[in-house]
């Protein structure tokens, strides 16, 4: 389950985007300018698929580099100890402590179905870890990850893998975001049996594979939950541009190659964007 939560929690984190600027259709942009010695590359993942199959422009671009940067550091031995450490909300909060008496039960049906244990069993836990854990219903296959597949060719090449932000820093958002609008998005979610949520993966996971920014930017722009309409900037924005000075850093230091959920490439204020901003030149590789 704790590296389920982790997939999943990445899932979450790169599923939102509001900004409104048309950007080039490609998944992969190679960094260049501004007295880099050598290109860097950014790549655009999506966190749970059922083939995660890298494509040759991908798996040339990891040769011509020396250093994989996730969104976290997935090769630290401490991260599955670090996030279980972090699930419970502050203060003590309880899962009864957010919902009637009627959207207890409700939501316990739903998990002991779901799960096959109570809802009790999870009731310290951030709202947000009770969704991450509902994507697993989302596909009919064995899960995979473009985050696995990139870690797996940097051992193959004996190179290290590092990270934009740590797991504290990353669930630190579900601390800042109110626990009561993680609850409600819960209860819209199960309110149909999840069948909308699964409609909408499906659809981005479509248009992730036909590279098609425009499409995943128009998911989010209709998306109505409070996650979306009212936390966009702890989820996202806040978090590209923490990231730019760190992508700066290290593509001057060796060329590295970045991997981090394609919504963050999107908009005015995606890595895309925000690295031009800074004088580098983005190049779309197709």
């Amino acid at each position: 389950m704790k590296k389920a939560l982790f997939t999943f929690t990445l899932a979450v984190l790169a599923t939102f985007s509001s900004q409104a600027q048309k950007m080039e259709n490609s998944l992969l942009w190679e960094i260049s300018g501004n007295d880099l010695e050598a290109p860097s590359y950014v790549y655009g993942t999506i966190h749970m698929t059922c083939d995660a199959s890298l494509s040759d422009v991908v798996k040339t671009a990891l040769e011509n580099t020396s250093l994989l940067v996730l969104e976290l550091d997935m090769d630290d031995p401490n991260m599955n100890t670090t996030m279980m450490s972090n699930m419970a909300m502050k203060e003590n909060t309880n899962i009864k402590d957010l919902l009637t008496d009627e959207e207890y039960a409700s939501l316990n049906e739903f998990v002991q179905a779901q799960f096959g244990a109570p809802l009790s069993a999870f009731e310290t836990f951030k709202p947000f870890f009770l969704s991450a854990m509902l994507y697993t219903k989302f596909l009919d296959c064995p899960i995979q990850s473009f985050e696995g597949e990139l870690v797996k060719v940097a051992h193959e090449q004996e190179e290290e893998v590092l990270g934009l932000e740590t797991v504290e820093e990353q669930l630190k958002i579900f601390d800042d975001i109110p626990y009561e609008d993680q609850i409600k998005d819960l209860l819209v979610s199960i309110s149909d049996n999840l069948v909308s949520d699964k409609e909408k993966f499906q659809t981005m996971l479509e248009l992730y594979n036909n590279q098609d920014l425009e499409g995943i930017k128009n998911i989010m722009n209709t998306d109505e939950t409070l996650m979306m309409t009212k936390h966009i900037d702890l989820m996202l924005v806040n978090r590209n541009k923490n990231w730019i000075s760190k992508i700066e850093s290290f593509s001057k230091e060796q060329p590295t190659f970045f991997g981090v959920g394609a919504a963050h490439l999107i908009g005015k204020n995606g890595v895309v964007q925000l690295l031009k901003d800074q004088g580098y030149t983005l190049t779309p590789i197709k």
